[in-house]
């Protein structure tokens, strides 16, 4: 393998060859650690350490269950999804999703690799203008370490000096890189990023440099480096730390003299460009390892920014959590107090991507609207049973006060037909119980932890389900 790869983690999903699959073995002779699985979802588990995953999807296969899949995984990661299927709408299904590749293929052993592999790593390549490339942004600046950063951000985006952006995996460096790019004098030429821990050694080369057509075997036409293509614009080097030191020589020499020669070329190009680097290691213990190199350091260096972890910035939570929920269905989302409490004391070690899949859970399982405390799952494994679920999204108390001090599994009327209606019935009974021992439906809301408002908006959604009805006049 490659020197310096062994966290370049690729996903294949082969159903067909799960064991000894000709797109792992070409993947390892790539210089890729191949992660196999025969669905997408037993990929899952090092989701966050994938770069790319592969999908094998065979003539009959169910394109609907890999869409699926494909949800749970990190924004960051590409699909390239191979597939002989004569299904035209489903393969313009899945090209339409961003972020994902289909190829018709009748012979998966006889692919060119080399040619595919490059076509797909090319580097994040945005030349949309700064509203329309900010619009899927989830940086959330309303605490005032947030807000502090932000006016350390436009004091730097008029300038042209590189920046470090220092910060833990998940804060949202790449969103702080696009909002410097959008408020600066560039705004309107092209935003390159390019992850240089997310594919091979020789790879990062070809895709920081470019190549001439012909330059070694399978390069068949002409490659501009990431630096041509952002012309006039920024480029992002994300974990730069990552990169190997011979590179960082390259890299060195490219950021001296703002000019670039291609892999299998002679004539040095001229560059304009406004480097932002990214990094969650600490670089000067790199500079002390010899990990990284001291004068390249000092290049991409002239101003630091400190991204704040979320734990650092908790006025930001339930503003992002809003942000995370609208973008998941669930467009006015309320959080019970006892949910705001789950979400302000944990310590969010994956920052803002953990929240995102906090949230995203919690929309599966919210009732109308409301976030409650049984919603927020943290990363202990959910309760797939139906009975143990209803019993975790309702709560101890209503068990233990209904059925008596040890909680029971609840007795589901043989009316129900399946775990929704069991979950309205159920609620339907805790709102009457509350109302029924309370004065007014002020004082049922307070009992309930809810507002009044969501209470009557509970109680309107109930009776159109027919939950209760004689009873919500």
């Amino acid at each position: 393998m490659t020197q310096g790869n062994t966290n370049r983690l690729l996903g294949i999903a082969d159903p067909i060859w799960p064991t000894t699959s000709p797109i792992e073995k070409r993947a390892i002779e790539l210089g890729y650690e191949a992660m196999v699985s025969s669905e997408p979802t037993g990929l899952r588990s090092r989701s966050l350490e994938l770069g790319l995953v592969v999908i094998h999807l065979p003539r009959g296969g169910s394109i609907q269950s890999i869409i699926e899949a494909m949800k749970h995984f990190d924004d960051a990661v590409q699909f390239l999804v191979l597939t002989d299927t004569t299904d035209e709408q489903s393969v313009k299904t899945l090209d339409r999703i961003p972020g994902v590749s289909v190829n018709s293929v009748s012979d998966i052993a006889s692919i060119a690799w080399d040619e595919l592999f490059q076509q797909l790593l090319q580097p994040t390549v945005d030349d949309r203008g700064d509203e329309e490339s900010n619009r899927g942004a989830q940086y959330v600046f309303v605490d005032p370490k947030s807000q502090h950063l932000l006016a350390l951000i436009e004091r730097l985006a008029v300038t042209k000096a590189a920046v470090l952006l220092q910060g833990q995996t998940g804060t949202g460096k790449e969103i702080v890189a696009r909002t410097l790019h959008a408020l600066s004098d560039r705004a309107s030429a092209p935003f390159v990023a390019l992850n240089c821990a997310a594919m091979p050694e020789h790879l990062v080369e070809d895709m920081l440099f470019g190549h001439e057509k012909g330059a070694f075997t399978g390069a068949a036409r002409e490659l501009q480096g990431i630096f041509e293509q952002a012309k006039n614009g920024t480029v992002f080097l994300d974990e730069i730390g990552e990169m190997p030191v011979q590179l960082q020589a390259k890299l060195l020499r490219v950021l001296q003299e703002k000019e670039v020669v291609r892999l299998g070329g002679r004539d040095p190009i001229a560059l304009d460009f406004r480097l932002i680097a990214a990094t969650n290691k600490d670089l000067k213990a790199g500079i002390a390892d010899k990990t990284f190199r001291e004068d390249l350091y000092y290049r991409i260096s002239a101003f630091k920014l400190q991204i704040p972890s979320l734990m650092d910035r908790k006025g930001d939570i339930l503003p992002l959590a809003n942000t995370l929920a609208a973008r998941h269905g669930l467009e006015h989302p309320e959080f019970s107090e006892a949910a705001l409490r789950q979400l302000y004391r944990y310590s969010w070690p994956g920052n803002v991507r953990e929240l995102d899949n906090v949230i995203q859970r919690a929309v599966v399982f919210a009732n109308y609207g409301l976030i409650d405390e049984q919603h927020i799952f943290f990363d202990e494994p959910l309760i797939r049973e139906e009975q143990s679920m209803t019993q975790q999204m309702l709560g101890q108390d209503f068990y233990a006060s209904r059925l008596g001090s040890t909680p029971m599994a609840p007795v589901m009327p043989s009316r129900h037909r399946d775990l929704q209606s069991a979950v309205r019935e159920s609620e339907y009974d805790v709102i009457m119980d509350a109302i029924n021992s309370t004065r007014t439906r002020e004082d049922a809301a307070r009992k309930l932890g809810i507002s009044p408002r969501t209470l009557r908006y509970k109680m309107a959604k109930l009776r159109e389900s027919r939950v209760g009805m004689s009873h919500c006049a």
